[in-house]
């Protein structure tokens, strides 16, 4: 049995997916990809000026992450990639790459996604896109298989319960 950890840690924008991925994949020695880093220029042009993007615009960026997830598994390189994956069917696009992915949603009341994101310095995504996120998140669904991670805790404890987790269930 491949035993490849492939792990996405999604969730709405300010939810600490980068944080809380690069925390993982130190811990299980595994590659961080910044979801992020892949979106096309125009993706990035849209949110800045507080657009939200559309199933269209997500399109090719979550392609990109479905083959970057599929070449890991090929490889046998262990991976942790952070990702809203807002909705189920970009959650089913990026399985595409590798039927056994983990998927971590990270979860958190608005209010305190607001504040993360007021204290945020350097990123593209506006407050503004909050209500966008959350609209357009569809929270997964017993037959995913999606462990659900409480934000307010630290984040070392956090990661730490996605360890005994991801033990437990692989």
């Amino acid at each position: 049995m491949d035993n490849t950890q492939i792990i996405v840690v999604m969730g709405v924008c300010g939810s600490g997916k980068s944080e809380i991925g690069r925390l993982l994949a130190d811990a299980l020695n595994a590659e961080f990809v910044e979801g992020d880093d892949f979106h096309p220029r125009h993706n990035v042009t849209l949110m800045g000026a507080g657009i939200p993007l559309t199933d269209a615009d997500r399109q090719v960026w979550l392609e990109t992450l479905s083959a970057r997830i599929a070449q890991a598994e090929r490889s046998g390189q262990a991976l942790v990639l952070s990702c809203s994956a807002l909705k189920r069917r970009y959650r089913d696009l990026l399985r595409e790459g590798y039927a056994r992915l983990a998927f971590v949603h990270l979860k958190g009341e608005r209010s305190l996604i607001e504040a993360r994101m007021r204290a945020r310095q350097g990123h593209f995504m506006p407050v503004g896109l909050i209500d966008s996120q959350f609209r357009d998140l569809e929270p997964p669904t017993p037959d995913e298989t999606v462990l659900t991670a409480d934000i307010t805790l630290a984040p070392d404890v956090l990661v730490e319960n996605i360890l005994q987790h991801l033990a437990v269930h692989r």
